[in-house]
């Protein structure tokens, strides 16, 4: 069964997803929830931290691997969903509603792919919001 992207998203080549309100929130997308398996532990950026278009920002571990989260825009940190690090598996259980990663103030985006593009290159769904 095919994962579902949400269509008011837009996504990265790494599977984390931005969305449009000011500030910008940032996640990992249903396809990748999928393949990481059960998330266990959660590691995030700090409020306040810059982050880099491309670059690892924290990391996300399961029970099959840890994997590296990147952001998919530069910018500074402005909250941080804390709830995730408190129950990983919110990820797995909404990763496009409660299982937000963190906000962020948005300087400059990295290459992203409307949810039609990161469908089609991952075997997904596109979903209505």
């Amino acid at each position: 069964m095919a994962q579902p992207v949400r269509s008011d998203l837009r996504y990265s080549a790494d599977h984390e997803w931005l969305s449009a309100q000011t500030p910008a929130r940032v996640g990992v997308s249903a396809v990748a929830a999928d393949a990481l398996g059960e998330v266990v532990f959660v590691e995030l950026p700090e409020a306040g931290a810059a982050v880099e278009a491309g670059e690892p920002c924290g990391e996300l571990e399961s029970t099959k691997s840890v994997s590296d989260l990147v952001s998919p825009v530069t910018g500074t940190v402005v909250a941080v969903n804390g709830a995730v690090v408190d129950e990983p598996g919110t990820i797995n259980a909404d990763p496009y509603g409660e299982g937000w990663l963190f906000a962020v103030e948005v300087e400059r985006e990295g290459e992203l792919l409307s949810a039609q593009e990161y469908a089609e290159r991952f075997d997904a769904e596109v979903v209505p919001a």
